[in-house]
């Protein structure tokens, strides 16, 4: 009797609070509302609006995970420049995964006047993040050409992944190598954990440098994750690894991309 009676007044309860709204949504599940596919999206526009441009600028930001007042501060920041041509976001826009953690930052960076392409964190792997991720912002392995330098994002955060696809991808990087789409002539490579990071599957870092200098030119590789400015010749082979810091620093990198060269500076707001 007991059980037949908390049984009924559960299923009263329940449809009380249904009834009224008050049942939101689990907070990993993937119902989504706004702009989606925005990776692809600002890449069409990117690809489309420097095609012809010799010298390329870009601001990277990362790590913006739980900085929210520092994020939506550097998009008013940014917005206002007319030497600045489109933004990197390294990665980490999620702390556990949450979808209305991904929606939140999401918002913030949709008040940029200048397109914006982001790459995957380990911490967007949590839960079933990356799904959320491929929904809201696209694959976590794609490319894009800006004048002639072909920019190569990567998904390397094997510790967080599950396994279900390989952590770098060589089929992608292989593929990307081949495909002769649009032409350029140097390189640079994103990803959120570079090798030698905790994140990397590093019993393949070696590997991995072999695939990706086999692209025209690699200028450096660029990275987030470390929350701080980092330049290092990782394999001395030449081949710089750039990390920037995390956005509750209130900095960012702004890099100068020209024919066969880059510079690049650190800046405050």
């Amino acid at each position: 009797m007991y059980r037949i009676c908390l049984f009924f007044k559960l299923m009263v309860l329940l449809t009380a609070l249904s009834s009224c709204e008050l049942i939101d949504i689990h907070p990993y599940a993937g119902k989504l509302t706004g702009t989606l596919d925005i990776n692809n999206k600002n890449i069409a526009a990117i690809e489309s609006n420097f095609a012809s441009k010799d010298t390329i600028r870009f601001a990277f930001i990362s790590d913006s995970q739980r900085w929210y007042d520092e994020l939506g501060d550097f998009v008013e920041h940014i917005n206002p420049k007319d030497d600045i041509d489109f933004i990197i976001h390294g990665g980490d826009l999620a702390d556990f995964g949450l979808t209305d953690e991904f929606l939140m930052q999401r918002d913030l960076l949709e008040k940029s006047t200048k397109p914006y392409v982001v790459l995957i964190g380990n911490h967007d792997l949590l839960a079933n993040g990356e799904e959320i991720f491929e929904k809201v912002f696209g694959s976590p392995n794609f490319s894009f050409i800006a004048g002639k330098t072909k920019f190569l994002g990567m998904n390397t955060n094997a510790l967080e992944s599950n396994y279900a696809n390989p952590v770098p991808n060589f089929s992608f990087i292989n593929s990307e190598l081949k495909n002769e789409q649009a032409p350029y002539n140097q390189t640079i490579a994103m990803m959120h954990a570079r090798p030698t990071s905790e994140q990397f599957d590093n019993n393949v870092s070696n590997v991995f440098q072999y695939h990706i200098r086999q692209f025209p030119n690699l200028l450096f590789g660029l990275h987030g994750h470390e929350h701080r400015y980092m330049k290092e010749d990782v394999f001395n082979d030449g081949i710089f690894y750039i990390g920037g810091p995390n956005i509750g620093k209130r900095q960012y990198l702004v890099f100068t991309i020209t024919p066969g060269s880059f510079t690049h500076e650190i800046h405050s707001y």
